[in-house]
């Protein structure tokens, strides 16, 4: 999916649980945000769900590698202390507003399941 309103772009960013998404890829997002803030919890009805959204094999493959390597190479980033870009990097109190607002969301993943 792509956007060319920067309201819908924001929210995708920020809390893709707010932007007009629908079937297959608000069912990817979901997806996406679990192995990303609590990968111990992804189970094979997590695979089923997105099968059922239509995904193929070979798609959810695809998928799978790409969210993992964003947070691989997340981690190895922050764990090397690389700079990000100057337009990635927010004032310390939006930092973190988004870090407590990340931590509220990764709670929510762990208290309910998809």
């Amino acid at each position: 999916m792509e956007s060319k309103n920067d309201h819908v772009a924001n929210h995708l960013i920020y809390d893709y649980r707010l932007a007009p998404l629908e079937g297959p890829d608000r069912a990817l997002c979901d997806f996406a945000a679990k192995p990303t803030l609590v990968p111990s919890a992804v189970s094979e009805a997590d695979i089923t769900r997105l099968r059922q959204s239509g995904f193929t094999d070979d798609q959810l493959g695809v998928a799978v590698q790409v969210i993992g390597y964003f947070n691989y190479i997340n981690r190895v980033a922050e764990g090397l202390g690389v700079d990000p870009e100057p337009w990635m990097t927010p004032s310390a109190g939006e930092w973190r507003k988004r870090k407590a607002k990340r931590r509220t969301i990764a709670e929510s993943f762990r208290e309910r399941p998809f």
